[in-house]
């Protein structure tokens, strides 16, 4: 595996922390505040190949690779991470099972636009009693003819508030469990679904969380993603391309952290000196960007393993597991060295303290990677 980036990456990432430092950062804390969804940003980064990072160009993508997507969403979430999600649900939640698992026409219709980044997609699949269990949903789609009926409630969904397409999962036999499970791509303007009220959150409070309620609602055969049954092997798939997203957004809040560490230890003078004179202050930036450096690895090593086609849970597991409690390590640790400031709305520090806790609960906990990790190495290797 080649860890040094190559001229195209270095390029990519310069143009993407330009577009986040003039485009992205000015309204980080505001929208983080406001709770507004930035819709215009994702228009913006669509124009840019940044919706569909790596959907081949005869899709509308950027034709680009796992590494560039990792860059991408790093760059973004270093200044918002709100924004980072966003972009990282686009691309690896919606757009990818439809790259991999959708029909020429449904690549079309649905692909293409989000790849542009003319249309934003979500992924439904928790719901209130179905969370890391995901084989325990209870919305059902009823086959009636040539469309299925689907009743049922989604919860948590990251986009829903703005979204224009939905991957939706539901059981057309619930005594099959996870066996009995379809997805469906699902135009949210859809008779018989319903959004919530936006969800007020700890953190990436921007990134348009709601509810999504099912009402007899009808979904054309012809947009069901794949076959009957086959509705649980596209979700885990996909979560393993979705955990890569979000290990590089862990990185990118950790960079932002140590950027702003390093700055104010710099700046900031305690009996005489700049704290960065301290070893105690030293030692948690050595810790800091050991750790990061570490996490931002194997962020890569699992983008590598998809490029090469290989099967790459392990991969995504570690490196979701790895990065995102070292984003609580390096973020704590820089909130930290701010002391008192820290606490306050004031610094940047706070929000990325809150804004790296969703990372360790989001597209599997880290109880469930350290179990997808356990299975690989005990019944697999």
């Amino acid at each position: 595996m080649q860890i040094e980036l190559s001229e195209e990456h270095v390029l990519l990432r310069d143009s993407v922390r330009r577009f986040a430092e003039e485009v992205v950062k000015p309204r980080a804390k505001e929208i983080d505040a406001s709770g507004e969804f930035p819709r215009d940003f994702f228009t913006q980064a669509g124009e840019l190949g940044l919706a569909g990072v790596y959907v081949p160009e005869e899709h509308g993508g950027g034709g680009m690779d796992m590494i560039a997507y990792a860059l991408v969403i790093e760059e973004i979430s270093k200044v918002c991470a709100s924004s980072g999600v966003i972009l990282s649900v686009n691309n690896s939640l919606v757009c990818d099972p439809i790259l991999h698992f959708g029909n020429d026409d449904q690549k079309k219709r649905f692909l293409e636009p989000l790849a542009r980044g003319e249309q934003l997609g979500c992924f439904a699949l928790t719901e209130p009693g179905a969370g890391s269990d995901a084989g325990a949903l209870r919305a059902t789609a009823r086959l009636d003819g040539d469309s299925y009926i689907l009743n049922g409630t989604k919860v948590f969904i990251t986009n829903a508030t703005h979204a224009d397409i939905a991957i939706v999962f539901a059981s057309t036999d619930l005594e099959k469990k996870s066996k009995g499970i379809a997805a469906f791509v699902v135009p949210m303007d859809n008779p018989g679904l319903s959004r919530g009220e936006h969800e007020v959150k700890l953190g990436v409070n921007a990134s348009g969380t709601t509810e999504l309620a099912f009402t007899d609602m009808r979904v054309p055969v012809a947009d069901r993603l794949g076959e009957e049954g086959e509705g649980f092997k596209i979700a885990m798939a996909t979560l393993d391309g979705g955990r890569i997203g979000i290990a590089a957004q862990a990185v990118g809040i950790a960079q932002a952290a140590l950027g702003e560490a390093i700055s104010y230890a710099k700046e900031r003078e305690q009996f005489g000196r700049p704290i960065s004179n301290f070893q105690a202050i030293q030692f948690y930036l050595a810790d800091m960007v050991t750790e990061l450096d570490a996490g931002r690895l194997l962020t890569w090593k699992a983008c590598w393993a998809k490029d090469q086609g290989k099967r790459y849970s392990l991969e995504a597991a570690q490196a979701k597991l790895f990065t995102s409690e070292m984003a609580q390590r390096v973020t704590n640790k820089a909130l930290q060295i701010h002391g008192g400031y820290g606490y306050t709305r004031e610094y940047n520090v706070e929000r990325f303290f809150r804004d790296a806790r969703i990372t360790e609960i989001y597209e599997g906990t880290s109880e469930i990677q350290k179990l997808v990790i356990a299975d690989w190495i005990i019944n697999r290797s």
